[in-house]
């Protein structure tokens, strides 16, 4: 069992039938190689300044569902939303919604973590359902 996978079981996600957003952007940030692959990712394809935005101290800029498809790509999105048995278009929907949270949440004080020891990354994950 992967560390991401132990945070999920710990904050007890995902047992409703329905993907639990938290599993979704925990799933997303391990599949782009971690927080600062997905924010590489964001960034390449177009959404710098949204991504940005969610880092820093200030608002979040929204980001449609469209946006974050073309950025994200089909083939990250594809497998997330197979894993997750939803249509890829709901999945950029719920992502859309939650990922600007989840990145303001993961960066405290407006930095990157650094990801140096697992541990990090699980105390941040928590730190999202506060």
């Amino acid at each position: 069992m992967g560390l991401l996978d132990a945070v999920v079981g710990a904050m007890g996600g995902g047992g409703d039938g329905q993907p639990d957003l938290m599993r979704l952007v925990m799933a997303l940030v391990q599949q782009a190689g971690g927080l600062e692959g997905l924010m590489a990712k964001l960034q390449q394809g177009g959404l710098a300044d949204a991504a940005a935005s969610w880092v820093s101290t200030g608002p979040n800029q929204a980001v449609s569902p469209a946006q974050l498809e073309g950025a994200l790509g089909g083939d990250l999105l594809g497998n997330l939303a197979r894993q997750f048995g939803m249509g890829q278009g709901d999945l950029a929907g719920q992502l859309s919604q939650m990922l600007p949270q989840a990145v303001d949440k993961l960066s405290p004080g407006g930095q990157l973590p650094s990801m140096g020891g697992g541990q990090d990354l699980g105390a941040l994950l928590g730190s999202l359902l506060r």
